[in-house]
């Protein structure tokens, strides 16, 4: 038998599944909170140039300070970074006319905010914004002092963020089948996007921000407790030559799911017998080099890197800039989490009956030309603009499903961890390019929404070249990622010798290597070589 059917024997879909993919998941439910923490503690409250002192000091009301400190823009709002370098008390006389208003004011000279910003504070009470007068950790992050601690520890922070959902990930996977991989890998996904809709409703309750990023980190604790009672992968343990803490593991999960009896039988000649073709084939230290070893491995690199890349790129450039929207960031953060639901649904149905490759495609193109369209239409059609953009990114949430997963189904167990590592360092290279984007508008206003649709669309170019997973076993070796594509290469060929040669009986479990027609249990009569 192979470890699938190893797997099959202890219990694949039983008791320790169900609790074992609830824990890995439920740190997943507060990550949303942290990654799109930003457009609440780092919102921007609208804001001008604070008055002069003798002024705000005075009788006057603080309409009549305003206008007599703060020049208006094009759009009759006051200007954020400027004011009047004298106060032009001139502007409150009841004799000024409209004419004097609109040619003496914009002759009047003004200077940048010299004693700081006044922030309107009724929406939320305080951000990092308001704080340190619009300058750019978890828990930690919550008691900075200062900009560069609020820095130091949100990078800490992330980079946790990133490892954690890794090796969530890669645990899920390789504890359940096959045949349910599709599924439960995209009911994970469930779980960030349950934290966006989380997120929305905490944010709204809590509108300090120190309080607020408190609240989305003190429930890592509780996982941090409970997650040194995780199992580790069975499949990696046979392949870095733990064989015993592997069949330890496996009788533990057996126990859990009710079969006793099956635990009893497993052994330490019985997991060598059913991976002797995976151990044969491992021998040797892995690295990051082995990502790039062969042919088919370098394009499955390149393209992944290409989708983890401009997914993240585009999800984060839509995600984390809510107030370009013109409504409340509370709603928009909800409509944007509660998107994540049908399009996670259609893309589960998508690859459980089209496949991994077809469906990352599409979701990539569909995002990219609906953020291109968003840019034809005009700024005053913000339901439709909204619409349009709510649609690309519920687009580009099914595509970082898809990903995840298809990341995880094809890099072999040897190196599981080592590609998906590096597709998420892509993706989270994509996150922090995205706001970087936005720069480029000051000039060219078109030209973020060009980047960001353009992005989606090249990568589903990549995506079309990766090989099909839909309804094949993991792989464990390079060689056996090379096999399924009809190559070669590899660090090493894999030789193994097959059974004891029975004129009438023989095993059908290596296929690949042997040439028979099957890989199931059974055993069969040998039919006679013409």
């Amino acid at each position: 038998m192979a470890f699938s059917d190893l797997l099959e024997q202890v219990g694949s879909t039983g008791c320790f599944q169900f609790l074992h993919v609830t824990l890995l998941s439920m740190p997943i439910l507060m990550m949303a909170s942290h990654n799109l923490l930003q457009n609440f503690v780092a919102a921007v409250p609208p804001h001008h140039c604070a008055p002069y002192a003798n002024l705000s000091m005075s009788s006057m009301g603080a309409g009549d300070v305003l206008q007599a400190t703060v020049p208006l823009d094009q759009n009759g709002k006051p200007e954020r970074c400027r004011r009047y370098v004298h106060p032009q008390l001139q502007l409150l006389s009841s004799n000024s006319s409209e004419s004097l208003w609109e040619e003496g004011v914009e002759e009047i000279e003004t200077q940048s905010c010299e004693d700081g910003w006044y922030y309107n504070t009724t929406e939320m009470s305080s951000t990092i914004i308001s704080e340190v007068n619009g300058k750019f950790g978890g828990t930690c992050a919550a008691f900075s002092t200062s900009f560069t601690m609020f820095c130091i520890f949100r990078v800490c922070c992330g980079m946790a963020l990133s490892g954690l959902v890794l090796n969530s990930f890669s645990l899920i996977v390789e504890w359940i089948p096959t045949r349910v991989r599709t599924v439960v890998g995209t009911g994970t996904g469930y779980f960030y996007t349950a934290g966006q809709l989380i997120l929305a409703a905490v944010a709204y309750c809590i509108r300090d921000w120190r309080w607020l990023t408190l609240a989305v980190s003190l429930p890592f604790y509780v996982s941090f407790l409970y997650s040194w009672w995780f199992l580790e992968s069975a499949r990696w343990l046979v392949l870095t030559k733990k064989s015993e803490q592997a069949v330890k593991n496996l009788k533990t999960v057996a126990r859990i799911n009710g079969r006793r009896a099956e635990a009893d039988k497993i052994n330490f000649e019985m997991l060598q017998e059913s991976m002797k073709k995976e151990m044969a084939c491992s021998k040797g230290s892995y690295s990051a080099l082995d990502l790039l070893r062969t042919s088919t491995m370098r394009t499955i690199t390149v393209c992944l890197s290409a989708v983890g890349f401009s997914t993240s790129f585009a999800y984060y450039g839509l995600s984390m800039d809510l107030q370009k929207f013109g409504v409340s960031i509370y709603l928009i953060q909800i409509i944007f989490g509660a998107v994540d639901i049908p399009a996670k649904i259609l893309v589960t149905i998508s690859m459980s009956m089209l496949g991994q490759r077809p469906s990352q495609c599409r979701a990539l193109v569909l995002a990219g030309v609906m953020i291109l369209i968003n840019l034809l239409v005009p700024y005053d059609l913000q339901v439709l603009r909204t619409s349009l953009a709510v649609t690309g990114k519920g687009c580009l949430a099914a595509s970082f499903n898809c990903c995840y997963l298809y990341s995880g189904e094809l890099y072999p167990t040897v190196i599981r961890q080592n590609g998906m590592g590096w597709v998420s360092m892509m993706a989270r290279f994509g996150a922090m390019v995205a706001p970087m984007v936005l720069l480029l508008g000051e000039d060219s206003p078109w030209l973020p929404g060009f980047i960001y649709g353009g992005a989606p669309i090249v990568s589903g170019i990549f995506a079309f070249l990766l090989p099909e997973t839909l309804a094949q076993p993991l792989p464990d070796t390079i060689q056996d990622v090379d096999d399924s594509r009809g190559t070669e290469g590899g660090r090493e060929r894999c030789t193994f010798t097959p059974p004891s040669y029975n004129p009438c009986r023989y095993e059908t479990r290596t296929r690949n290597l042997l040439g028979y027609e099957s890989d199931s249990l059974t055993i069969r009569p040998r039919l006679p070589h013409v």
